[in-house]
């Protein structure tokens, strides 16, 4: 199967499109040549967007479609899909990178941990089913990217809402590409494939720029390297955080459950030490 993901002439849908990671798909996207459909909320971020966008599209601005829509709608995100197909008739790229950080706590409002997993799993999962369809029934190579976080996979304190969709949105994409790879196996060259980009710590929104931070040019440029490299999982370092590092941390959580520590160790007064000298 052909790994390389920027094409000519492929269409990129990309959600969260109004700032950070989501901005910088859809202008290298548009540099490259492709059709880019962007989605946000509607406000002047995503306007700005679309005409920052525009102003680098090789194709021309006619080439860049802004539309306004709620990922956790799951009926806007159908209308996302059919404006799509109406208007530049295929989709070869399915970016799902909207996200919320509502909701701090265990004891946070239960509405916020339904907004959070609305849109931070939710969104994504009517995403592939609105998008799926069309993308195997062309037969060409295309690609589906579900946004998650490291914290979704180590699990630190603080915020259990945003891990535990992260979490889920994880299983669920390992799940998909597995069902994918499984359906594409005899399409050659075509066929579908699931990635899941994990960003390290990365200057995203208006937060300002901080030494360490990724910016998410570099993000991007490093989950396009990787998808031409035929990689799943594509966790990203940053100024403080070593590959080396990110694989010590996923261990020692890992290793929570098969040594019997308490979940969480490395927060953990009794293991801190010794988790702080084995991550670092």
């Amino acid at each position: 199967m052909s790994n390389g993901i920027l094409k000519a002439g492929r269409v990129a849908v990309v959600t969260g499109a109004a700032l950070g990671i989501g901005r910088a798909m859809c202008q290298r996207f548009a540099e490259a040549g492709m059709p880019v459909v962007m989605a946000d909320l509607d406000g002047a971020d995503f306007v700005a967007a679309a005409e920052a966008v525009r102003g680098v599209a090789v194709g021309g601005p006619e080439s860049v479609l802004a539309v306004a829509t709620d990922v956790s709608d799951a009926e806007a995100v159908r209308q996302l899909h059919d404006r799509t197909m109406e208007t530049l008739g295929r989709v070869d790229v399915l970016a799902n990178n909207a996200v919320t950080r509502i909701g701090r706590g265990i004891d946070a409002d239960i509405e916020e941990w339904r907004q959070a997993m609305e849109v931070n799993l939710w969104g994504p999962i009517y995403g592939v089913r609105a998008f799926l369809p069309s993308m195997e029934a062309s037969g060409a190579r295309s690609f589906i990217i579900n946004v998650g976080s490291k914290q979704g996979i180590t699990n630190p304190p603080g915020h259990p809402i945003y891990n535990m969709a992260k979490s889920a949105l994880k299983t669920y994409t390992e799940a998909l590409e597995h069902e994918l790879r499984t359906r594409s196996a005899d399409q050659g060259e075509g066929g579908v494939s699931a990635h899941l980009l994990v960003p390290g710590w990365t200057t995203t929104g208006k937060s300002e720029h901080k030494s360490g931070a990724w910016l998410p040019e570099q993000v991007v440029d490093t989950m396009i390297s990787a998808i031409d490299n035929g990689d799943f999982y594509i966790i990203c370092p940053d100024g403080e955080v070593t590959d080396e590092m990110d694989r010590k941390r996923i261990l020692w959580g890992a290793a929570d459950i098969t040594e019997n520590r308490p979940p969480l160790s490395r927060w953990h007064p009794e293991f801190a030490d010794e988790a702080k000298a084995a991550c670092s």
